[in-house]
């Protein structure tokens, strides 16, 4: 029987997904407080909302490969 292959952590390709989400939920965060007539604080909100958020994506995606 072979043992189980472990993925290695590839820490560029876990940065990259983390500064994505963290991009998409600032921008998103930006779009809805503009839309709603104050972009700075959709700004604020959707880094408040995008780091944890970014940090859980990481560990969700890459909790088998430690």
């Amino acid at each position: 029987m072979e043992p189980e292959i472990r993925r290695s952590p590839q820490y560029a390709e876990a940065g990259g997904v983390l500064a994505g989400v963290l991009f998409g939920a600032v921008l998103a965060g930006f779009l809805i407080g503009w839309l709603a007539g104050s972009a700075g604080i959709g700004l604020l909100i959707g880094a408040v909302i995008g780091i944890p958020l970014a940090i859980f994506t990481v560990y969700w995606r890459y909790r088998d490969s430690v």
